[in-house]
């Protein structure tokens, strides 16, 4: 059977630990993608606002997503340019914090992002970063998205992390969103010195062998240096280690989002 590309995918970048290399893997997949002619957009979900931050929209966002998920404004009304062209931004900021709050005494709270997202067919992937919780934002996120993919770094804490955020989607996929997946897991500021990075990474292939990606992101000053600077480091500086890492991870992802 001939295989095609799967058309307006959702994906939620999440993992409950804070620190991970989580927005940076939003912000630089989602620059990967749209550098390959994919139409994205990447929705930051996150009340510290970072990837609003380092795609350059820290001070310029008046409409933002929290105007979204209470109704105020249509999804459509809040989306920035960014770059790579192809790349637009639904951005948060602070007052995002508030939405968890005035979520919770509304209807479908849990849905309140699907249903914005309803009417929007103008990208191929839609790109969520959630905050370093399981909170209200995050399963916003798990309802509206196809998959979920997951930045962690090697360490012990990780894998406990990892069976929390695991225990979830399995409760988002029973109650609210049967059809959620997860899409990949991916290892973030890896140090090929450290024996327990080296170990823990082993545990994963051994555990999940067909959800790990095989592309490994290292720890990299220039992906950190890139977001003071409002830019992908995919931007920033194309040739770093981290950059060609991210390259990669967005080649494995796409691979991974053809279906037969």
């Amino acid at each position: 059977m001939e295989a095609h590309p799967v058309i307006m995918r959702t994906v939620a970048i999440a993992n409950q630990k804070g620190g991970v290399g989580k927005t940076t893997t939003a912000v630089n997949l989602a620059a990967g993608l749209a550098q390959v002619g994919k139409r994205v957009l990447l929705i930051d979900l996150d009340p510290q606002a970072n990837a609003t931050t380092g795609l350059g929209h820290g001070n310029s966002a008046t409409s933002t997503i929290y105007h979204v998920l209470l109704g105020e404004l249509p999804l459509s009304a809040v989306l920035l340019n960014a770059s790579p062209a192809g790349l637009s931004l639904a951005p948060s900021s602070p007052d995002l914090a508030g939405a968890e709050v005035e979520l919770y005494g509304r209807p479908d709270r849990e849905r309140h992002l699907k249903n914005a997202l309803a009417p929007v067919n103008n990208f191929e992937y839609v790109l969520i970063d959630c905050p370093p919780a399981l909170n209200m934002l995050t399963i916003n996120a798990l309802v509206a998205a196809d998959s979920v993919l997951i930045p962690m770094q090697c360490e012990y804490y990780a894998l406990e992390g990892l069976t929390q955020l695991l225990g979830t989607v399995r409760r988002v996929r029973a109650q609210l969103n049967p059809h959620l997946e997860v899409h990949g897991l991916l290892r973030t500021m890896f140090d090929t010195r450290n024996r327990l990075s080296s170990e823990v990474g082993l545990e994963l292939e051994r555990h999940f062998p067909d959800k790990l990606y095989r592309t490994v992101v290292p720890r990299n000053i220039r992906l950190a240096e890139a977001p003071s600077f409002g830019r992908a480091a995919l931007e920033y500086d194309p040739a770093c280690a981290g950059s060609r890492a991210y390259q990669g991870v967005a080649a494995e992802f796409l691979r991974r989002e053809w279906v037969e």
